[in-house]
Parts: structure tokens; C-alpha cells; sequence
């Protein structure tokens, strides 16, 4: 049975990718409401919106293709930690914290600027 769903998938992808065009099925959701797991205080409903298997597939593939470029292209800086494999937020923090206090022992003028983005994505289309 597995061939004959490969051989499926790989028409579907093959044909999205050569009309950049995703199947209707596949872009249809059933948005489902859940809660967040939070210790304190009320739990905060969430909209969560599970996606086909197919489109996780594709997704990943995607997402491995564009990681590959990157990383051989060096677009994105060694100071970029989000999104890059073997980083971490807490590593952004340390690395920021050693760089600003190196600047202030040089006796250099610090200025701090934080954007948080998570609410920009925290919807859905």
C-alpha cells in the first residue's frame, strides 16, 4: 500500500510545485479550540488548527530544502540563533549579555532594543 501512496503524494507535490498552487483539500482546516496548560492562573483558550499529514510532509521537505540553502549560501549571520540548529534562545541571551558587558567595560555607549514578535503569529490565516 505504501507505493501506491508515495506514487500519490509525489503526483500531488510535484503537480503544487510546478503551478504553485496548493489543493483545496489540502488548505482546508477544522479549527479546533484547546487551553493552554498554564500553572498559574486561568488556563487561556487557543485556536489550534491540525494540518493533513500530506501538507506536514511537504512542509518538512520544504522547510529542509530552504535550511539547506541557507546554510550553504551563509545567509543567515553566526549572531542569528532563533531557527538554527544547535542555538538556542538562552545562547541568544548569554551571547548578547557577554557582548553588551564587553562594550561597557570599553566604555561604549549601550543601547537595547527587544521586539516581540510572537503575537504577529499568533493567528491564523
Amino acid at each position: 500500500m505504501s507505493d501506491v501512496i508515495a506514487k500519490s503524494l509525489f503526483i500531488i507535490f510535484e503537480r503544487s510545485w510546478r503551478t504553485g498552487k496548493i489543493p483545496e483539500d489540502c488548505r482546508k482546516a477544522d479549527v479546533t479550540q484547546t487551553f493552554t496548560k498554564d500553572k498559574e492562573g486561568p488556563k487561556k483558550p487557543m485556536p489550534v488548527s491540525p494540518t493533513t499529514i500530506p501538507g506536514e510532509v511537504i512542509e518538512q521537505l520544504i522547510l529542509d530544502a530552504i535550511a539547506k540553502d541557507v546554510v550553504e549560501k551563509k545567509v543567515i549571520r553566526s549572531i542569528q540563533h532563533e531557527s538554527t540548529q544547535g542555538k538556542s534562545c538562552l545562547m541568544n541571551v548569554k551571547a548578547s549579555y557577554d557582548g553588551m558587558t564587553s562594550w561597557v567595560n570599553e566604555e561604549r555607549v549601550v543601547d537595547v532594543v527587544y521586539l516581540d514578535f510572537s503575537k504577529a503569529f499568533d493567528s491564523l490565516p
